[in-house]
């Protein structure tokens, strides 16, 4: 798993805003690269953090949304199901060949639905958040959101967007995805 280099980590709005920050870089290194194998390796790591931080979203902001923000049902789910899509749209891009101009227009493509879908974040849910709870509340959260990304799976698996499915399914994934990273970056 890459180092994420987060500057904030006393604001879990903060931290998952210098997130999105990174992510969007992260996309720029992976359309750059000139050489499939800089390529495939930017890639790996922006796969590893937008499935780790989705996860933490996943568990541990969006539920936290629905308890305390007016319509957050509504807000969550909707995020939910951006998630669920780019989830898909994630896999599909691990199963395409890297050196080819195909993956490049698609994940140009995707990178666009990702940035979309943190927007409306920062919009809809962490501006919310900021408003409803307090600086402790904000720094717990970001200490959980760091305890679930030190767990979450490191690929994508659609059809697991709940805190409850996550907390079910995500440490035996995570252990699978984990040692498939290691046995992959062994065999490269």
């Amino acid at each position: 798993m890459p180092e994420t280099f987060v500057q904030s980590t006393d604001d879990v709005v903060a931290f998952l805003k210098d997130q999105h920050n990174l992510i969007r870089d992260m996309f720029d290194d992976v359309i750059h690269a000139t050489e499939p194998k800089a390529r495939e390796k930017a890639f790996t790591d922006l796969r590893q953090l937008l499935a780790v931080h989705e996860t933490a979203e996943e568990m541990v902001v969006h539920p936290r949304v629905r308890r305390e923000v007016d319509e957050g049902d509504d807000i969550a789910d909707s995020l939910l199901h951006e998630e669920h899509v780019s989830k898909e749209q994630l896999v599909a891009l691990e199963n395409m060949d890297i050196a080819s101009d195909e993956f490049v227009a698609e994940l140009t493509k995707f990178r666009d639905v990702v940035l979309a879908h943190a927007e409306h974040e920062e919009i809809e849910e962490f501006t919310k958040l900021t408003q409803e709870l307090d600086a402790d509340d904000l720094k717990r959260m970001a200490g959980a959101v760091q305890a679930a990304e030190a767990i979450a799976p490191t690929r994508p698996h659609p059809g697991v967007e709940s805190a409850t499915l996550n907390f079910a399914v995500g440490p035996f994934a995570s252990m699978l995805d984990r040692a498939r990273d290691v046995i992959g970056s062994a065999l490269r």
